[in-house]
């Protein structure tokens, strides 16, 4: 079954604009401040990372080419896209969390 019509423009443009999203929300935080970092900067930082290689791998994976005949990868595509929207938004919440 092919995948609605947008649906690969739609899921690269949410994954670009949740990583510049992610990007301002790591430049306001104040990851370069020069005070020392703590367990939880760190642990901010990390997840904000591997959110962002989430968000990258979405883009990978939906633009992947296939065979005409080849299962659509729209499925494993939003998975991905999910897990960093879930990563982005435990680092915000962990960084407001004092």
């Amino acid at each position: 079954m092919r995948a609605p019509v947008g649906s690969v423009v739609g899921l690269c443009a949410a994954s670009a604009t949740m990583s510049a999203m992610g990007m301002a929300f790591l430049g306001y935080w104040g990851v370069h401040e020069p005070s020392p970092w703590k367990g939880g900067d760190i642990l901010v930082v990390c997840l904000a990372f591997l959110s962002f290689l989430a968000f990258g791998s979405t883009i990978w994976i939906i633009t992947t080419p296939i065979p005409d005949d080849g299962i659509e990868k729209i499925v494993p595509a939003r998975r991905m896209f999910a897990t960093g929207l879930l990563l982005m938004w435990v680092a915000v919440i962990v960084a407001v969390i004092p």
